[in-house]
């Protein structure tokens, strides 16, 4: 038995040694599967290529567009410094801002906590 989640979870998709297609795929899985809501932010060209390679966007999968990424080797300050556009920073926005509870990313963990 599964239970539906509450309140949308942004993901910053470009995040992690094998975004975008893991990160993708595992929202996808979450939305089908869970009833998740998931914020996908990325740069919005890729990810609907991803989400085309997975069946398309499922109900409760809503893609936010952001135009930069904070790679592994960046210092902990580029989503507020250097790169606030990036998918990281705009996953924070969103809890800031009521538009989702949760932010999650596999990216450099430094740079979250300073975006969080």
């Amino acid at each position: 038995m599964t239970k539906a989640v509450s309140g949308a979870v942004a993901l910053d998709a470009m995040g992690g040694d094998h975004a975008p297609a893991a990160t993708v795929a595992g929202a996808v899985e979450a939305v089908r599967q869970f009833g998740a809501r998931v914020l996908l932010v990325g740069r919005e060209a890729v990810l609907r290529r991803q989400l085309a390679q997975a069946g398309g966007v499922p109900n409760g999968l809503e893609i936010v567009d952001a135009a930069e990424v904070v790679a592994m080797d960046d210092p902990p300050t580029a989503p507020v410094r250097g790169k606030r556009d990036s998918s990281m920073a705009e996953a924070a926005r969103l809890v800031r801002d009521g538009q989702a509870c949760a932010y999650v990313t596999a990216g450099n963990s430094g740079a979250a906590m300073v975006a969080a």
